[in-house]
């Protein structure tokens, strides 16, 4: 198929066409993140608010746990482990939802190709996602209980599993996840430090945006962290900071897969290749392994 031929619109590529360092591919996500923060931002916002629902009445079950920080007496440890654990495990779910519109998303950003948001959603493959990251999700929930480093682990190798699944476009849904495991394992494990690092990023971030107002609030006003409008100021506050993290992190995840193919595949060379002889470059996107 040729591309031009196909009558498709060009616009400015927004990837780099190239390998890139840490900071660089933290930057493209961010940039990926502008170019689809409608979509992204607002499903985002619903997922981290029914999260913060959820944990909310989780919390309210345990009556030691009180608003701003939520930290357990010693007879309360199990309880609060179990709400840690589940929010882990629902921040693995939605970020690997996120993440298969952004991986949609980067085929467009990379090749500089015109793509409405409609577009991409309808390449979202949206059935087999939520299949996908309900699985993380409940394989996250046991390893983040357990063994807070089996959670880690699984963040750190099952990242480009929602990517992988619209970009590459896999026959088999299932098989984006043993392709993320492969490439999380390339080059020094170097997504997978990668993602932690983002994610350590943003938690830092997010931590200012939840929690950091209250210090500035308490300098205001005497014993704020003893009001009671905290019990729904908090939960909203942490669903704003979480929105935006979780919208960032899936592009970074969907950059990562460009940049691990381009490391190890070859990727940018086969486009190349593509656009010298008139090719269609979105069907290189996805052939290539």
């Amino acid at each position: 198929m040729r591309g031009e031929a196909a009558g498709s619109r060009r616009s400015t590529a927004i990837l780099p066409l190239r390998a890139t360092t840490a900071g660089e591919s933290l930057d493209a996500g961010v940039a990926l993140l502008r170019q689809r923060a409608l979509p992204l931002l607002i499903v985002a916002a619903v997922l981290a608010a029914g999260e913060q629902v959820l944990l909310t009445r989780m919390r309210a079950a345990v009556p030691s746990l009180t608003p701003p920080f939520y930290f357990p007496d010693k007879w309360d440890l199990g309880a609060w482990w179990q709400i840690v654990a589940t929010g882990v495990a629902i921040e693995v779910g939605i970020i690997t939802l996120l993440g298969a519109f952004a991986g949609a998303a980067a085929g467009p950003a990379l090749i500089g190709r015109f793509a409405s948001h409609v577009d991409i959603l309808r390449r979202t493959r949206v059935g087999w996602a939520l299949l996908l990251a309900v699985l993380l999700a409940a394989l996250a929930w046991p390893a983040a209980y357990f063994a807070l480093v089996a959670a880690i682990v699984l963040y750190a190798f099952t990242g480009l599993t929602g990517p992988i699944l619209t970009l590459d476009r896999p026959g088999n849904p299932f098989a984006a996840l043993t392709r993320s495991i492969q490439l999380s394992a390339r080059g020094g494990l170097r997504v997978g430090r990668i993602r932690i690092l983002g994610y350590l990023t943003w938690l830092g971030i997010r931590g200012a945006l939840g929690l950091g107002w209250i210090a500035v609030a308490d300098l205001l006003a005497y014993n704020v962290t003893g009001a009671s409008w905290l019990d729904w100021a908090v939960p909203a506050a942490w669903a704003v900071a979480n929105t935006v993290a979780y919208a960032a992190l899936a592009c970074l995840d969907a950059v990562l897969l460009v940049e691990a193919r381009i490391r190890t595949e070859g990727l940018d060379i086969a486009l190349n290749r593509s656009r010298s002889r008139g090719e269609d470059e979105a069907q290189t996107l996805v052939a290539i392994r």
